[in-house]
């Protein structure tokens, strides 16, 4: 008589994909390492390995790529949603909400769960009236055909109203992933009685993984490293929003996070060993990433997105204006030491499309380069990547001063040589270039010689001292005015007036009806060290 033998269950993770079907940039041409195309050439090659393999997606998908954009803003939206037609070719056993999927609306956002033939889960995300889940089960359980049982719960971070249009989320509460958590799975443990437990959670690590010590601030975020350490009786927690390549385990929980852009997918897989009875247990756990770059992309899946890619890409090179003088950014280091005329021309838009008094923005990534000769929609959307309405805020000198402040933490001097760097704050556990904003209508000094939270050494408006009570109109992207960043001093502020016109189109908007934009810079402000 020969015994069961043990049974191995694969799972597979994307996340954070950020409408990036094909594996472009779209800033030029160019077969680039991600992309889930690529990935979907992985899924294949591991579904022939594994049939009973699932795959599940973390969060994400709906946003960034002038794809989606084009789609959800410009298309006539015929035929299913590209994320939701993704998710069904690709047979996804369920996906998780991330905070991107809000930014078009709860329309958009309705289509896509429709179009993908798969589970939301949702455990945290609730209806304010009846405090139910709000867009599906918060958790499914997956059965094997030998038997065994696999629990998925479904959470996303809960900051999302800190950035989210309130239009986009009325009705909705998002309560605290690890509370949630916390009831959830002890509520499937004792009712479903799992083999395995897997929480999918969009958010990420708010500690180092393997030190423990703190990454960023404890604003709630975040909470995987609390969800490790804290709870019982996770299996596995799958996370992203951070962007980062993670694999391992935290306090037995094997853990995997696959960056974005579907640069990677996370593999994890799960030995079950027979017990007497009938019953399975879970001896032994691993993760690790598979990477685009190992892979060619799905043509097949892709000829199912021609036609709205063609129509991005036919978009995308329109001229919509030139410029006059010198609007590129060689260097988005050092664009970010002085006042430079990309960023002049931003706040100059901002400023005369709300009528405020200031105001600030920035450079998103450090793939930005500016503007050329002759400027395209392509142009715009590589520069303003973030699909942002702006909000007049009615702010106090001291305020302005404080968010100040924290910009000028961006900035730490080499130890060696006095010269000037990127904070490492800033740098991981994720580029955060986007945190750091340039101001005008004000003329300031950043002087990084000085301790934190004394390096505003000049901010005057009109030759004339800002003062604490003093009070102004400034314009900000939608993110930033709800604090996003750590810009807590920027939360509860009154809100003078929104626009609901997604910036890019702003953007592209002032260019066509100006025809030539001119190079200039008023020189307003600095960062010494």
């Amino acid at each position: 008589m020969t015994s069961t033998p043990s049974v191995v269950m694969t799972l597979l993770q994307t996340s954070d994909i950020h409408g990036h079907l094909y594996p472009t940039d779209y800033r030029a041409a160019g077969d680039q390492p991600l992309g889930l195309a690529k990935l979907a050439t992985l899924i294949a090659k591991e579904r022939s390995l594994d049939p009973e393999l699932l795959l599940l997606d973390n969060g994400d998908l709906l946003q960034g790529t002038p794809l989606m954009y084009h789609y959800a803003k410009l298309s006539s939206r015929q035929g299913r949603h590209p994320a939701g037609l993704a998710l069904k070719l690709l047979g996804y056993d369920a996906a998780v909400l991330g905070n991107h999927e809000f930014n078009y609306g709860p329309e958009l956002l309705n289509q896509a769960i429709t179009d993908s033939d798969c589970p939301w889960l949702a455990a945290n995300i609730v209806n304010e009236d009846s405090q139910l889940p709000a867009f599906g089960p918060p958790y499914r359980v997956f059965t094997h055909p030998e038997g065994i049982r696999i629990a998925v719960l479904g959470l996303t971070t809960h900051y999302i109203p800190n950035w989210e249009s309130p239009a986009h989320i009325a009705g909705l509460e998002f309560k605290d992933a690890l509370e949630s958590a916390q009831s959830w799975i002890a509520r499937i443990r004792e009712q479903e009685q799992p083999d395995a437990l897997v929480v999918c959670y969009h958010g990420g690590f708010e500690r180092d993984p393997l030190t423990g010590e703190p990454t960023e601030p404890l604003t709630g975020e975040n909470q995987g490293y609390a969800m490790c350490r804290e709870l019982s009786g996770i299996d596995v927690l799958l996370t992203g929003h951070q962007h980062r390549l993670l694999s391992g385990e935290v306090n037995g929980v094997a853990i995997a996070q696959p960056g974005s852009a579907g640069q990677a997918m996370a593999k994890v897989q799960l030995e079950f060993v027979p017990q007497p009875g009938g019953s399975w247990k879970l001896h032994r756990k691993s993760t690790h990433l598979l990477m685009a770059s190992d892979a060619a992309a799905d043509e097949d899946f892709l000829s199912q997105f021609t036609e709205e890619e063609r129509a991005t890409q036919a978009w995308l090179d329109q001229p919509i204006g030139s410029s006059e003088g010198d609007l590129s950014i060689p260097d988005p280091f050092t664009a970010r030491l002085a006042d430079h005329p990309f960023t002049e021309f931003v706040n100059r838009v901002q400023l005369a499309v709300t009528g405020a008094e200031i105001s600030c923005a920035a450079i998103f990534t450090n793939e930005a380069r500016g503007f050329g000769e002759q400027i395209t929609m392509r142009d715009v959307v590589s520069n303003y990547i973030y699909p942002n309405t702006l909000k007049v805020l009615r702010l106090s000198g001291r305020q302005i001063r404080e968010a100040l402040e924290q910009n000028a933490r961006y900035f730490a001097r080499e130890e060696s040589g006095g010269g000037l760097r990127v904070s490492p704050d800033y740098l991981a556990p994720k580029p955060q270039h986007y945190n750091y904003d340039m101001w005008e209508g004000m003329d300031y000094t950043l002087d990084i010689s000085q301790p934190v939270g004394q390096r505003v050494v000049r901010l005057e408006r009109g030759g004339l001292p800002l003062t604490a009570d003093s009070s102004f109109e400034v314009v900000m992207n939608s993110y930033r005015a709800g604090g996003g960043g750590n810009f807590d001093m920027l939360k509860g502020a009154t809100v003078v007036r929104e626009i609901p016109t997604d910036m890019t189109e702003l953007l592209a908007d002032y260019i066509r009806e100006h025809g030539v934009i001119r190079s200039v810079c008023n020189h307003n402000w600095q960062v010494i060290y």
